[in-house]
């Protein structure tokens, strides 16, 4: 299922470019966040449209996880970070997504 109107469904049906990242099995896709103001800013997305994240059915939630956990450590890696955040909001896009940002710490303990 898509929405006509949503930026997401468009890039998983390839009406709209994307720079797609590590994964892509057709029921979850990785993409970099286009407006990143931190580099390897990625997004995790089902390729059927939810509004919500507690909309998805729970074989997916699950997958998603598994798949965010898996691209955190390459991010982690890939960019030397020391952590990544993880955020889940849903209102600039009205999909289901999950922001991976790669961060340095930058408070002294």
């Amino acid at each position: 299922m898509h929405d006509p109107n949503c930026i997401f469904c468009k890039i998983i049906k390839g009406e709209v470019p994307s720079e797609k990242t590590h994964h892509e099995d057709g029921e979850v896709l990785s993409m970099l966040d286009l407006n990143q103001s931190i580099p390897g800013h990625t997004l995790v997305i089902p390729t059927d449209h939810y509004r919500w994240f507690y909309e998805l059915p729970d074989d997916l939630s699950n997958k998603i996880m598994k798949v965010m956990k898996t691209l955190a450590k390459k991010l982690k890696e890939e960019y030397s970070a020391d952590y990544i955040e993880v955020s889940i909001v849903g209102i600039d896009v009205t999909h289901t997504h999950v922001h991976l940002i790669p961060h340095k710490k930058t408070i002294s303990s």
